[in-house]
C-alpha cells in the first residue's frame, strides 16, 4: 500500500515539474542566464590562445560549421557590404535618375552599403598613400526610391569630420563594423558582417579545434550583449573622453578602435551620450532613439537588459532573423510573456490586457511596446522600431514630441483624447519620463 502512495505521490510531482515547465519553459530555458553570477564588466574575457590568432575568413569557418555559415549568409549582415565587381546586380537605385551634380557614375562604384532602407556607394580613394574609399555624395533612399543628397559627417557627430565627403575616409567612419577585422587590424579581411565579427579571429581554432574561440553566450547577458553593442549603439571616439573633438579632426573613429569579441567593450567604446529631457539629433528627450542603429542605447536602459534578457533572447546570432525585413511579430514576445506565465501579462486574456480588440493593432505587443519612433535618413518615413521595451505616453509627445503607442495608430485623434482613454483604464504616467 505504502509503495502505491510512493509511486503516486512521484507521479504527481512529476507531472507538476512537467506542467511547470510549460508553463514556465521561457524561464526555464533562461535559468541558466538568468542566474549566472555577473561578470565584471572590465574582465577580458577573450580566450588567451585567441590572442595569438589571426583573422581567416569565413569560408574557413565553413568547412565545419556549414549550417551556421550558411544561416549568416542568407542574413542581411552578410549582404550589408557588397562587391558590385562580383554581382553588378546588388546596386538596388535608378541610375537613370541620378542627379547631374553626383560625384560618381555607377561604373565608379566598388562596393554597395545597406539596401533595404538607403543604399550608399563607395569608391576608391587614396589617403597618406594607402588604399581606401569615400562616399558617393548621393544616397539611394530605398523606402521612397528616389536620389537624396548624403552628406558622411551628417551620419556621425558634429565637428568630427570633414564636410567634404571626399575629404573623409570610409576607414575613419563605415569600415570598422562593416569589414571583418577591420575594428583592430586595419586590414579589410572580409566585407559585410560575417562570422568572426561576432566570434573574433579564428585561425588558432581553425589549426586546432580544441583552441578556444569566443562564444559570447558561455557568459551573462550583459557580456553576450556587447558582442552586437560594438556596432549597435551609437559611439563616440573613445579618445574624446581625453581629447577635444578639435584635437581629433578627420582622425575621430566611429566605432570602438581595437576591440575584439571577449574583450571588455567599456574599454574601447563611449556611448553617444544622452541626457533626460535634452533632444539631440540622435535622441528623443525621454531615451528613444530618432535614427537607426541606435538599438542599444536604447536596450541598456530597459527593464530587459535590467532584467537579463540578451539580444539573441529575441534575435537568431547566426541568421540575424526577427528584423524588419523578416519579422516574428508578437510570437516572439509571447516566447517569454504568454498568458499565464510568471513574466505577464497578467490578465486573463489579451482584451483584459490591451483594452482593445484582440485581433486588432491595439493588441500587438509590438505596436505597444515598440512603436515606430526613429528613421533611417532624414527625409524617410518613421520606420525604425524603439528598443526601450516600455510604454511612450502621450505626456511624453508632449514633453518631447516623440511618437507615442497610442496617436501612432490614432493619427487622426488629439493627444489629450488619448490621455483621457488611458486616465479611464486605470493608467497613470508616473513612469513617464
Amino acid at each position: 500500500m505504502l509503495k502505491k502512495i510512493l509511486i503516486m505521490l512521484l507521479i504527481i510531482i512529476i507531472g507538476l515539474v512537467v506542467y511547470a515547465y510549460f508553463q514556465e519553459r521561457a524561464l526555464f530555458s533562461n535559468y541558466k542566464t538568468l542566474t549566472k553570477e555577473r561578470v565584471r564588466s572590465s574582465a577580458d574575457l577573450q580566450p588567451k590562445s585567441q590572442k595569438k590568432a589571426s583573422y581567416v575568413g569565413s569560408k574557413k569557418c565553413a568547412e565545419c560549421h556549414e549550417k551556421n555559415y550558411d544561416l549568416n549568409k542568407k542574413s542581411m549582415h552578410a549582404k550589408m557590404i557588397q562587391d558590385v565587381r562580383k554581382n553588378p546586380s546588388v546596386i538596388v537605385a535608378d541610375f537613370s535618375t541620378l542627379p547631374a551634380d553626383a560625384d560618381f557614375k555607377r561604373e565608379d562604384i566598388v562596393y554597395t552599403i545597406g539596401s533595404k532602407f538607403k543604399q550608399r556607394y563607395m569608391l576608391k580613394s587614396t589617403f597618406n598613400g594607402k588604399q581606401d574609399y569615400i562616399i558617393g555624395n548621393y544616397q539611394w533612399n530605398s523606402e521612397l526610391k528616389k536620389w537624396q543628397k548624403y552628406k558622411t559627417f551628417k551620419s556621425w557627430y558634429a565637428g568630427a569630420f570633414n564636410h567634404d565627403n571626399k575629404q573623409t575616409p570610409t576607414s575613419l567612419t563605415c569600415d570598422g563594423c562593416h569589414f571583418v577585422g577591420y575594428m583592430s587590424t586595419e586590414k579589410r579581411i572580409e566585407p559585410a558582417i560575417r562570422c568572426e565579427s561576432c566570434h573574433g579571429p579564428g585561425s588558432q581554432h581553425v589549426d586546432d579545434p580544441d583552441s578556444p574561440i569566443y562564444r559570447a553566450t558561455n557568459f551573462d547577458s550583459h557580456r553576450t550583449t556587447e558582442v552586437c553593442l560594438q556596432c549597435h549603439m551609437r559611439n563616440r571616439d573613445k579618445r574624446l573622453e581625453s581629447s577635444s573633438v578639435e584635437e581629433l579632426f578627420n582622425q575621430a573613429k566611429d566605432y570602438p578602435t581595437g576591440f575584439e569579441p571577449g574583450k571588455p567593450l567599456i574599454d574601447y567604446k563611449m556611448p553617444a551620450p544622452f541626457s533626460l529631457g535634452v533632444d539631440t539629433k540622435e535622441f528623443w528627450g525621454n531615451g528613444a532613439a530618432k535614427k537607426n542603429r541606435t538599438q542599444g542605447n536604447e536596450f541598456v536602459r530597459s527593464g530587459m537588459y535590467k532584467h537579463g534578457v540578451s539580444c539573441v533572447d529575441c534575435h537568431n546570432p547566426h541568421s540575424a532573423d526577427n528584423t524588419a525585413k523578416n519579422p516574428r511579430g508578437d510570437a516572439s514576445c509571447m516566447t517569454c510573456h504568454a498568458f499565464g506565465s510568471l513574466n505577464g501579462p497578467h490578465q486573463p486574456t489579451i482584451e483584459a490586457h490591451t483594452k482593445h480588440k484582440a485581433d486588432s493593432k491595439g493588441s500587438s505587443c509590438i505596436e505597444c511596446h515598440m512603436p515606430k519612433v526613429a528613421k533611417h535618413t532624414g527625409k524617410s518615413p518613421v520606420t525604425v522600431r524603439t528598443h526601450l521595451f516600455g510604454f511612450i505616453y502621450p505626456s511624453e509627445t508632449k514633453k518631447y514630441g516623440v511618437p507615442n503607442a497610442c496617436n501612432s495608430c490614432h493619427k487622426d485623434k488629439s493627444i489629450e483624447w488619448s490621455e483621457k482613454h488611458l486616465k479611464q483604464w486605470g493608467m497613470t504616467s508616473w513612469e513617464a519620463k
